[in-house]
C-alpha cells in the first residue's frame, strides 16, 4: 500500500517593527481528493499583509537614517545650550565692545538664574535622549542584510534572512513513500497487523538437486523499486535464491517468476562482491541485505546497479558461531524485513546470549533503536519479524513444533505462545516473512517452502 502526501505551505514575509501595528491574519487547512488517482491533497494557508519588495530590512535602514539625522540636530542643540546661548535669541550676558563685563539688572539676573536652571534640566534630558538614540542607531546599523549574505534554498533562489519574529516563505516537497514508513512506533495502526494467530501447512515450490542446497535462502521483494529503469528482474514476481553451503558463497540466482523458479531455469546469476555468511540474508526495496562471511559487517547490495551500496559493522554483534540459532550454521546475525522496515536479530556480550532486535536504516545500515529480549538465541531454531513483533520457532527438526515466543517492540514486552508450526522435511534452516504476501518463506532440508499465515486485525 502506497500513500501520496502532498503539502504546500505559503507564509508571506514581512517585518514587524515598534512603529507598526499587527495585521489581522487567518489560517486555514483544506483537503481535496484527486479524482484521477483517489489521492488526498492537503493545503495549509496563512494569510498576511502585502509585503514590500527588496531586503526585509530596507525599512529599518530608512529608520536609521532618520534617527541619525535627529541625533545630529540634538547634538548641535546641546552644544548651543551648554555654550550659554538661548534658542531663538542672543546671549543676554557677555562682554561689551570695550571689553568690560555687561552686568544685568537684579530682576533680570534672577530671571536669568531661573532660565539657567531650566536649561540645565533640558540639557540633561537631551543628553539622555542622545544616548538612547545613539544605542538605537547602533542596533539599526547591524540589521540591514547585504545581498551577498543571502541564504540559498534547494531551488537555488536567494532567500533573505529575516528576524525570528518574522514570517518566512516555506515550501514542503513530500515524495511518495510506503505507508509503513509513516508508522515508526509500531505496526498496530496498520489494518490487519495484529498478533499472529495461525500458520498454515507448508507448500513446496522446489527441491534443491545438490548437497550445496541442503540449506540456503530464497525470497521475493515485498517492496520492489518502481519504474521502467529497474528492468524486468526487479518486480514482486521475481524469485531470488542463494545456496548457503560452502566456504565462498557468492552466487545469487534470479528467476523471472515462481513458475520458472519451480522449473529451475534462472534468468540471471549475479556474483556478489563479498561472500555470504549463512542464511540470514533478506531482500527489501531493490537491495540484498546480508552479513559478510566471518565478520559482523552488514552489506547492502543494489540489484539494479549490481554494486555494493553500503557497508557497516553491527555494533558488538556476535558472529561466526558466537551466538547462533540452535541448529548452528553460523546463524549469528539474521536480517529481516516487515511492515515497519529493516531489522537485525542477533546477540551481544552485554546481552549474554539473549536475542537483541535492532531496527536499521535501510540506506546507511545504522542502528536506529534496539531492544533486548528475554529469549536466549541458542535455545530457538529460527526467528522472524512481522508487524514490529519478533516471533521465534521452537525447533528446526521436530515435525510438529510451535512458534513459542513473541516480543512486541511497541510495548517492549514479550511472552510465551504456542502457535503450531510444521517442519515437514525436518531440518528447517531459514524462516522469513514477506509482508506483501503475508507468507512465511522457509528452506527445509533442500526443500523451498512457503506458509500462509493469519494475523489478527489489531
Amino acid at each position: 500500500m502506497w500513500l501520496q502526501l502532498s503539502v504546500t505551505v505559503f507564509l508571506s514575509s514581512f517585518v514587524l517593527t515598534s512603529y507598526g501595528q499587527d495585521a489581522e491574519r487567518g489560517a486555514s487547512l483544506g483537503r481535496s481528493i484527486n479524482p484521477r488517482d483517489g489521492r488526498c491533497q492537503y493545503t495549509f494557508t496563512v494569510a498576511a499583509p502585502a509585503e514590500p519588495t527588496g531586503c526585509p530590512h530596507a525599512a529599518a535602514a530608512d529608520q536609521m537614517e532618520g534617527v541619525l539625522s535627529r541625533l545630529g540636530l540634538l547634538e548641535a542643540l546641546v552644544s548651543r545650550l551648554v555654550g550659554g546661548q538661548r534658542v531663538g535669541g542672543t546671549s543676554r550676558t557677555g562682554p561689551r565692545d570695550d571689553g568690560s563685563e555687561q552686568v544685568p539688572p537684579q530682576g533680570e539676573k534672577n530671571q536669568l538664574q531661573r532660565d539657567k536652571e531650566q536649561l540645565s534640566g533640558r540639557v540633561q534630558e537631551l543628553l539622555r535622549l542622545v544616548e538612547q538614540l545613539g544605542a538605537e542607531a547602533e542596533t539599526l546599523r547591524q540589521k540591514p542584510c547585504p545581498p551577498d549574505q543571502a541564504d540559498h534554498g534547494p531551488s537555488g533562489k536567494a532567500a533573505l534572512r529575516v528576524p525570528d519574529s518574522s514570517y518566512q516563505e516555506m515550501k514542503a516537497e513530500v515524495t511518495e513513500v510506503p505507508a509503513s514508513s509513516l508508522l515508526p512506533e509500531g505496526g498496530h495502526n496498520i489494518t490487519g497487523c495484529g498478533e499472529l494467530v495461525s500458520v498454515g501447512e507448508p507448500l513446496l515450490h522446489r527441491k534443491a538437486d545438490s548437497i550445496t542446497g541442503k540449506y540456503g535462502v530464497w525470497f521475493q521483494d515485498p517492496e520492489p523499486p518502481q519504474g521502467p529503469a529497474q528492468g524486468p528482474l526487479y518486480t514482486n514476481r521475481t524469485v531470488w535464491r542463494i545456496d548457503a553451503v560452502g566456504k565462498d558463497v557468492r552466487q545469487l540466482f534470479a528467476y523471472e517468476d515462481a513458475e520458472q523458479f519451480s522449473r529451475g531455469f534462472p534468468l540471471k546469476v549475479l556474483v556478489l562482491p563479498e561472500p555470504v555468511e549463512s542464511t540470514g540474508a533478506t531482500l527489501y526495496r531493490g537491495a540484498l541485505y546480508y552479513q559478510r562471511r566471518r565478520s559482523r559487517t552488514l552489506l547492502r547490495y543494489d540489484l539494479a546497479s549490481e554494486t555494493l551500496a553500503a557497508r557497516r559493522d553491527l555494533p558488538h554483534a556476535g558472529f561466526h558461531g558466537q551466538n547462533p540459532y540452535s541448529w548452528g550454521g553460523y546463524t549469528d546475525i539474521d536480517l529481516a524485513a516487515d511492515e515497519l522496515g529493516l531489522w537485525a536479530i542477533y546477540s551481544t556480550p552485554r546481552a549474554m546470549g539473549a536475542i537483541v532486535v535492532s531496527q536499521l536504516d535501510p540506506q546507511s545500515l545504522a542502528v536506529r533503536r534496539s531492544w533486548t529480549t528475554g529469549v536466549r538465541k541458542n535455545t530457538v531454531a529460527n526467528a522472524f519479524m512481522a508487524c514490529g513483533r519478533l516471533y521465534t520457532v521452537a525447533s528446526y527438526s521436530v515435525t510438529n513444533t510451535t512458534l513459542n515466543h513473541v516480543y512486541d517492540t511497541t510495548t517492549g514486552l514479550g511472552r510465551a505462545i504456542a502457535v503450531p508450526f510444521r517442519n515437514k522435511y525436518r531440518y528447517n534452516s531459514m524462516v522469513d516473512y514477506n509482508h506483501a504476501q503475508r507468507k512465511l518463506f522457509a528452506w527445509d532440508n533442500h526443500h523451498m517452502t512457503s506458509y500462509d499465515i493469519t494475523l489478527g486485525r489489531r
